[in-house]
């Protein structure tokens, strides 16, 4: 049976591996590995698939002999994960760097309601004490 654990962060694989399974929504090994950017060999993509089902991340069906892998993790989940790794390795962790050099892309181009509900985040995180 399958840990939760979603504290647990994902690997740059591993991501890449659960982008896949949620744009597909449920995929075999051969089809997450046609799906790879410099594809690691089948055997890899098998015992990664292994290592997010002991995380909790996806569970498998058997379709004959072959596994299909669905994510029990939702998307945000996951998303948040990989954004805490992200702030934590390239933003020693402050938030509002990151959140800086998002805003810096030269191709950021805001919308007044993307605009709002920045302001309205900010508000309530301050509310909150984070």
């Amino acid at each position: 049976m399958a840990k939760t654990q979603p504290h647990l962060e994902l690997g740059r694989r591993e991501r890449q591996l659960m982008d896949v399974v949620f744009r597909l929504g449920k995929a075999s090994v051969s089809e997450v590995l046609q799906e790879l950017p410099d594809p690691p060999s089948y055997s890899a993509v098998r015992g990664m698939l292994g290592l997010l089902e002991d995380k909790g991340y996806v569970r498998h069906k058997r379709d004959g002999l072959r596994y299909i892998y669905l994510p029990t993790a939702g998307q945000q989940q996951a998303q948040q994960s990989a954004l805490k790794h992200l702030v934590h390795t390239f933003f020693g962790g402050s938030v509002s760097n990151a959140a800086a050099s998002l805003l810096e892309l030269p191709d950021s181009n805001l919308s007044a309601a993307d605009v709002t509900r920045l302001q309205k985040l900010i508000k309530q995180a301050k509310s909150e004490g984070r």
